[in-house]
């Protein structure tokens, strides 16, 4: 009984429970915390959803979400459900344990701690792989639509006549549930063993049976359902074979099957399916035999099969039947390679034509005429005269230029398409004088106005002749909206459009403001909206700040190829993005490719490797932007626009007959537009892309050859030359020039490039493509062969006898002499007359001028070289005087005499007065002295003329033996048309 006393009892003491108050505050502060990790997923979402709906792709999102979903729960669910119901059917198949042996009295000690937790247990343990599943299966939306909306190919494979697109997009899928499958079923049958063994349905040392029936029947069933995806695998893997990859003769990346394939491993496959089949069975019998003893056996069996079959069989037929005629064995599969290959890669068009290399004209004065209609020579490189348009053109600290220019096409006043390099003024935020939030993010805000220059020319004193310049900028290009808001160095975020006013452009009359009037990014009105950037981009001040009112918009993800990637994730973006003025607007064009690596005996490609050179190798943004990087179809089927000022994305359909892009067309409905949207003044701006043209030109060193015999032989292995005008070792780019190759009738927009022979320096052929869109021509690939019993020079001996010239070597020691450098342009060549001619822009970067003029060009045709001011000039002096021969000179001809030595005291005193002349000029250069420049130059120029004199008559009183490379020791020295005067 209670006591129920009068008398006081004391406090009651709760030792270790914390007080209420306490309790309440961890509550609170649980509770807090969990909210605080749901909002930041909440806010991850709701930005990605609001800037899909801010660019008008909303579908997007939800397609790849809901997609994502479903396969996260359908194959989660299936493999939370595969699982626990084999460890509860193990449960239930539980012996009575009435014999108890010291194993199962160790193991009854867990079976009694996890009794009141068994069914929390397989929950648990069940939610845990069906999460690991579910997250897996979601990975592989692409797969699951690409199957779900696989459209035809039109083509079969050679060997089983199936459509190429069984295995683009259904053999995938088939291997994803396979090996969800085998997936599935190990998981049970270590989930179903372990509680077996728990429960005494499995011993291990306990007298008796090792496994009592139910265990046997329950396990084998599992195991032999394994042993029937094995055989659904070996089957899969006939029609795998197709499309499996080996190293084989002249690629590394050989697709389809070989000889030994379609005769060994293909049959072995069909066996080893039927082999498998028979397992299965044997495995599931022993539901009523009770017995593993045959299914060992068959198991056993299958294995040793396996390897003599799968493994033995093939070695013996390739050892003793493949290569002792190999040629003969396996030139119908290089055939099936061939063909596959060229049409995967939209090469199968290429048109190889025989080209002397070397033309048969005697009087080069006949061609000099030729030249101009074959070529507009590009002089200006728009990978070195970045640093002279943000030295002429930056206007202010806070803009700048990209790295490598480019270069587009625009009509002159009379018509004609003037190739043209081209660059924006683009923010710069690292040019701020001020860093802090409110610069970096309201204040300077975009960039302003398109700068062009004329490709094929430069003023009097090497600087580009710019058609589009100043700021605000004007020129040939008229009125269009030049605010850039989405550039490719705009890598941070901006807040416009509320009260805070951005800095728009300062001219004369001081700093002029605007406020963003465009629909792009996101509305900050709402303060959900606020909370969520606020929390996804690490920056409370969103949420409070002053500076954010109504109309406040944020842009982010504001680079052209990033936009393009996001709202199209099943593209692969080409890695020069590029600048175009259309209508009135500045819009960014991107290429963008589907592609495959599912196309059967179409050899594969690593894009990343494929699409390096010596621009990617010191620019990360010209690199691709593979969605998949190793593939074996391509296809440029989407061209693709961003504005610069409002950000909006178009996809234009471009390749009309792609199953690839109809495949994600059905998947996203409505997100490219069909190709006659493409207006008349975008279609004059969209070009061949670089990229696909150097994946091409990859493959074309190979499968340029239409015969098996060829391939096999290796004997017609092209590579693509290094950069011959730098010492990186890395693959020369493309060049974009307008040209005539031989059997074309006019100049073309063109892409091109050169071969050399594999491991040799010597030109190998030489090729183009036509890059203009909208033209019958567009995308023709021609190619000119040379022959291989002569040697005509590549790129890179070319650029080694520019270096070697002892006149032209000289120049280039005094245009570097001071603190000057010079730098080699792009190596030209342009087929000519049965011959090469290559030119090469040299610039210079001279005393305090940090930005490269160009100096001289290098030219040479037939063995004839010239180092002139000007292209004009070099090319007269090669198909007018004859230029300096790379072959030693006859006697007695005067125009190829070596230049003046340094051997008569009076050379040496004109020497000496013309280095004085170039210091001077120099020095002048650094001051910005332009009077004094003048005045150093004619000095210099007087002073090479006396040391030509000098030398002159000291040859007539010698006997006319002359110096330098053909004559005496000592240091030649330039001719005037060399003038170092010109540096800088």
């Amino acid at each position: 009984m209670p006591d129920r006393g009068g008398g006081p009892t004391g406090p009651r003491i709760r030792v270790g429970r914390p007080s209420r108050r306490v309790r309440t505050l961890l509550l609170t502060l649980g509770v807090l915390a969990v909210l605080a990790m749901a909002f930041t997923m909440f806010a991850g979402f709701w930005t990605d959803w609001l800037w899909y709906r801010s660019v008008n792709y909303s579908s997007v999102f939800t397609t790849t979400l809901w997609t994502k979903i479903g396969l996260f729960f359908v194959f989660g669910l299936l493999m939370a459900l595969a699982v626990g119901f084999n460890i509860w059917l193990a449960h239930r198949m539980r012996p009575p344990l009435s014999a108890m042996s010291m194993e199962q009295q160790n193991l009854d000690r867990y079976r009694m701690g996890i009794a009141p937790y068994k069914k929390w247990l397989l929950f648990g343990i069940t939610a845990l792989v069906g999460l690991i599943a579910g997250a897996s299966a979601a990975g592989q939306w692409r797969t699951w639509l690409m199957w779900v909306n696989g459209v035809p190919f039109g083509q079969k494979d050679p060997q089983f006549k199936l459509d190429v697109s069984f295995y683009a997009f259904d053999l995938p899928w088939y291997r994803f549930l396979l090996g969800f499958g085998f997936a599935a079923v190990i998981i049970s049958v270590i989930a179903a063993a372990l509680t077996h063994y728990l429960y005494g349905g499995l011993r291990v040392t306990s007298p008796g049976a090792r496994a009592t029936g139910a265990a046997t029947g329950h396990l084998s069933v599992l195991i032999g359902i394994f042993v029937a995806f094995k055989a659904v695998a070996y089957w899969l893997d006939r029609y795998g074979l197709a499309v499996k990859s080996s190293d084989f003769k002249a690629t590394d990346n050989w697709t389809g099957l070989r000889y030994v394939d379609a005769n060994a491993y293909l049959p072995a496959k069909t066996i080893l399916f039927c082999i498998a089949v028979i397992c299965a069975l044997l495995f599931f019998a022993t539901i009523w035999r009770r017995t593993w003893q045959l299914p060992v056996i068959g198991f056993g069996l299958m294995v040793l099969s396996a390897i003599l079959i799968g493994g033995l069989y093939p070695a013996i037929v390739q050892k003793f039947q493949v290569q002792p005629n190999e040629q003969a064995k396996e030139a119908p599969y290089v055939e099936k390679n061939l063909k596959a290959t060229r049409d995967a890669y939209g090469i199968d068009g290429t048109k190889v034509s025989e080209y002397d290399g070397k033309s048969d004209t005697t009087d080069l004065t006949q061609l000099r005429d030729d030249v101009d209609d074959t070529a507009s020579i590009r002089i200006m490189d728009p990978n070195i005269v970045s640093p002279t348009f943000q030295q002429l053109q930056q206007m202010r600290k806070y803009y700048a230029f990209p790295t490598n220019l480019d270069v587009d096409r625009y009509s002159t006043e009379d018509g004609a398409d003037q190739d043209t390099v081209i660059g924006l003024r683009e923010l710069n935020l690292a040019g701020v004088d001020k860093q802090n939030w409110i610069n970096n993010h309201f204040r300077y805000t975009h960039g302003f106005g398109v700068v062009a220059a004329k490709g094929t020319e430069v003023d009097a004193e090497g600087r580009p002749v710019f058609t589009e310049s100043n700021l605000p900028s004007k020129g040939d290009l008229g009125t269009y909206e030049q605010r850039i808001y989405y550039g490719e160095k705009t890598n941070t975020y901006s807040i416009v459009g509320g009260p805070q006013k951005e800095i728009d452009y300062s001219d004369d009359n001081g700093e002029k403001t605007t406020s963003y009037q465009g629909d792009g990014g996101v509305n900050l009105s709402n303060p959900v909206n606020r909370a969520a950037y606020a929390v996804a981009f690490n920056e409370p001040q969103i949420l409070y700040s002053g500076a954010i009112g109504d109309g406040s918009r944020i842009l982010y993800n504001r680079t052209p190829k990033d936009r393009v990637e996001a709202v199209a994730p099943w593209l692969t973006i080409d890695g020069d993005a590029y600048p175009a003025v259309v209508d009135g607007r500045i819009q960014w064009i991107v290429d963008a490719y589907t592609t495959t690596n599912g196309y059967p005996y179409a050899s594969r490609t690593t894009l990343g490797d494929t699409t390096a050179d010596s621009l990617t190798a010191t620019n990360d943004n010209r690199a691709v932007v593979a969605q998949q990087n190793q593939v074996n179809y391509i296809r440029n089927s989407v061209k693709a626009t961003v504005d610069a000022y409002t950000g909006d994305v178009k996809l234009y359909q471009w390749d009309t007959e792609d199953p690839v892009l109809k495949t994600w067309m059905k998947a996203f409905p409505d997100t490219v537009q069909p190709k006659s949207e493409i207006s008349d003044a975008l279609m004059a701006h969209l070009r061949y892309p670089q990229d696909l043209f150097k994946v091409q030109r990859e493959l074309l060193s190979r499968y340029h050859v239409d015969d098996a015999e060829t391939f096999l032989s290796g004997s017609e292995v092209w590579q693509v030359p290094e950069d011959p005008t730098n010492k990186s070792g890395d693959a020369v780019p493309p060049y974009y020039l307008s040209m005539k190759m031989p059997d074309q009738d006019q100049q073309a927009f063109s892409l091109t490039t050169t071969f050399t022979p594999n491991g040799r320096d010597n030109l190998s052929a030489f090729m183009s493509v036509d890059a203009e869109a909208g033209t019958s021509g567009y995308g023709k690939i021609r190619i000119l062969k040379l022959p291989t019993s002569t040697t005509v020079d590549g790129p890179k001996q070319v650029q080694s006898q520019f270096n070697s010239e002892q006149d032209i070597a000289e120049s280039i020691r005094l245009l570097r002499g001071g603190d000057s450098e010079v730098e080699y342009g792009n190596l030209l060549t342009v087929p000519l007359d049965g011959g090469l001619l290559y030119v090469e822009p040299v610039y210079v970067r001279g005393g305090g001028l940090k930005y490269p003029l160009l100096r001289k060009v290098l030219v040479t045709y037939g063995g004839q070289t010239a180092f002139e001011d000007t292209l004009d000039e070099a090319l007269d002096k090669v198909f007018g005087d004859g230029g300096t021969t790379t072959e030693p000179p006859d006697e007695g001809d005067d125009t190829t005499q070596p230049p003046p030595t340094s051997s008569d005291p009076t050379v040496q005193e004109a020497l000496n007065d013309a280095q004085e002349a170039f210091e001077a000029g120099q020095k002048a250069l650094k001051e910005n002295d332009w009077t004094a420049y003048g005045e150093a130059q004619k000095d210099l120029e007087d002073a090479l003329s006396r040391a030509e004199e000098a030398q002159a008559e000291a040859d007539k009183s010698s006997g006319g033996s002359g110096s330098g490379k053909n004559g005496d020791d000592g240091e030649a020295s330039p001719s005037p048309s060399a003038s170092a005067g010109d540096s800088g």
